[in-house]
Formats: structure tokens, sequence, C-alpha cells
């Protein structure tokens, strides 16, 4: 880091020299046009018009007898990295299953669509704008759907409620996410799109953060409700009682995480979702261990009991990072009450899907 001194010119005009290795780098000399990003951080960028206009923006790749899951998964990887625009030759055409994996991406991802289409070529397109969406209310949308297959979920698992819905919802989720996901990328790597999202850096990390969370409690909710259609029978009630007990709990875990991150609840609240994170872990390991010992107990439930725990601590990662968000805004001036060793930032990084 180089620091300067704010000079004045003429009429009062501020003025501050720029280093003379990044004016070269960047081919600017006396007269050439710069521009100046001010965020709603604080921050003041200058940037040359060069490089803004990057090529990442659209690209072009020939396909060919490519395999159909490779042509949708590239398509997807491109959507993550934020480019606006993919151009698929395919010299020979194209074949329908390749058509169908096209037309599959256009359907799953938000905004996405076909815009051209020849003998040997298909253009996709994306058509957001950062200006339109709200990734606040879309990570409410993305809890919304989490916290309902969770619902029916348990709901299948002791009452024998069926549903055949969890694919669509999962794909519900995952879509909600992909669009966060790919918000996230292109602030990182545009400076407008910032602004035009109206959040600062921290602030987008923490709701793309969440947003990760959330997909994998929607995640475990399909696991559960697969587990449940698979059960031979109905478990005995004691059981089922602690297994709804637990499920509430959990549910509570992580609406409350996401109440702190957007702003509809205090700090107060997330500590409180950490300690019924806690609690509901010592449950757990005691149901656990009394379907161990019973014997007689589908193991199968074990597998639901497990993601029980991972979708609770999923939640508490969550109000962690409302934690952070309140340390680093000065709404907490002592982090360490109500919270532990087994409950610091370090442990979303040992809680996997």
């Amino acid at each position: 880091m180089e620091t300067r001194k704010i000079q004045t010119v003429g009429g009062g005009t501020y003025t501050v020299s720029l280093p003379k290795e990044w004016a070269e780098s960047e081919n600017c000399t006396a007269g050439t046009t710069v521009n100046l990003h001010t965020h709603i951080d604080g921050l003041l960028v200058i940037q040359t018009p060069e490089s803004q206009t990057t090529p990442r923006n659209r690209f072009t790749l020939e396909v060919g007898n490519d395999d159909p899951a490779e042509i949708e998964q590239l398509l997807r990887a491109a959507y993550a990295a934020g480019v606006e625009s993919v151009v698929l030759e395919v010299p020979d055409g194209y074949s329908d299953e390749q058509h169908r994996a096209i037309e599959r991406v256009t359907r799953n991802l938000t905004g996405v669509t076909i815009a051209e289409e020849t003998d040997s070529t298909v253009t996709v397109q994306t058509l957001l704008d950062a200006g339109e969406v709200s990734v606040s209310q879309s990570v409410r949308q993305l809890q919304f759907v989490a916290l309902s297959m969770h619902r029916d979920a348990m709901a299948a698992l002791t009452t024998e409620t069926t549903s055949d819905r969890w694919a669509d919802r999962d794909d519900q989720a995952d879509r909600l996410y992909a669009m966060i996901d790919r918000y996230f990328e292109r602030g990182l790597a545009r400076l407008d799109e910032i602004d035009a999202l109206g959040l600062t850096r921290p602030e987008l990390f923490t709701l793309w953060g969440t947003a990760n969370e959330l997909e994998r409690v929607a995640d475990h909710a399909e696991r559960i409700g697969t587990v449940a259609d698979r059960l031979d029978g109905q478990p005995d009630e004691r059981i089922i009682t602690a297994l709804d007990d637990i499920a509430q709990d959990v549910h509570a875990v992580v609406e409350d995480a996401v109440r702190m991150i957007i702003g509809d609840a205090c700090v107060d609240t997330a500590r409180q979702a950490l300690a019924t994170r806690r609690d509901v872990r010592e449950r757990i390991t005691s149901l656990d261990r009394q379907l161990f010992e019973s014997g007689d107990a589908d193991y199968r439930l074990t597998r639901a009991l497990d993601s029980l725990a991972r979708t609770a601590e999923h939640g508490g990662n969550i109000a962690e990072f409302g934690l952070r968000m309140a340390v680093r805004d000065g709404a907490l001036a002592d982090v360490s009450t109500g919270t532990d060793d087994a409950d610091t930032a370090g442990s979303a990084a040992e809680t996997e899907s």
C-alpha cells in the first residue's frame, strides 16, 4: 500500500497523484480518461475503461460431440462465473440429447434463455439486471423453501404423510442459490455490480454464506423425506415424540439465525440459536444411543437423525455469520457471552453435507 497527500489546484479542486508503476501497467498517460467508482462502503476506486471490457462477459466454445452432461456442466459454470452470453458452436449439428441438456439449463437457472439458434450454433444468454435483484429477498425465499421442505419431510417421517415433490422443491432451492452465487461471483469481479445490488462486500459475503448453508438444509430435508419413504412401518411413539421435539428446535435454529442475518431480529436471537444448537446436539446424541441400544429400530432412522444434526449445524453456522456481522458493525461489545469453544466460526469448515 502506498500513501499520497491530497492537494488543491485551481479553484480548490482536490487532486492526488497516481503511482507511476500502476499508470504504466494500465497504459495511462496525460490525457487518459479513467472512471471513478464511489461505493456505499466509502471506497473510491479508479479504473481504466479498457479493464472493464472483459471478454469473460461473452465467450464462444465448440462443443462438437461433447457429452450432454458436460455441456450442461459448462453452462452452469458459466452462469456461476457471471458470464452473460455463451455461444455453443456445433459445426455438424447438435443431437437431441445435447439440445435437451441446453433446455434443462434454461429451465433450471433463473434468467437464462436461448437467445439465438441456428443449425450450427446455439446462443445461451442470461437476462438478469442486478438493479432489479434483491439478494436479501432471495435469501428469504430460499429459507422458506428449505424450511418448508424440512417441515414436510419430518411430517412424512413421523405421520406417514407422503409427498412426491421433493425433487421439484430441491430444484427450486438450487435455482435460488445458483442466482445468489452468480451475483456473489460478479460482485467479486465487477465494481459496478456491488453498487447495483445496493450492498457492501461484507454484506454480500454474509448473504452468500447464508444461502450456501440453506441450500444444504434443503438437501438434508430431501434426504429425510427419502428415508421416510423407505421406512418399514412407523417408529415407536416414544421415538416419534423425541424426533418431533428435536425437529421443531432445529427448525427454530435455522429460522432465528436467518432472521438475524436479514435484519428481522437482534444479535440476542443469534445467541439463542447457538444455545439451542448446543442443546439439540446433546439430545440427538442421546436419541442416537437409544436407537443403537434398542436394536429393534429401523436403521434408516439413524440417517434421518444424522440429517437433523447436520441441519442444526448449518443453522448454527448462519448464526455465527450473524455474530460476525454484529462484531463488524459494532453491535456486539463482548462476543464471549453466550458462546463456547464448540460454537466458534471454525465449525463451518467441519460441517459437510
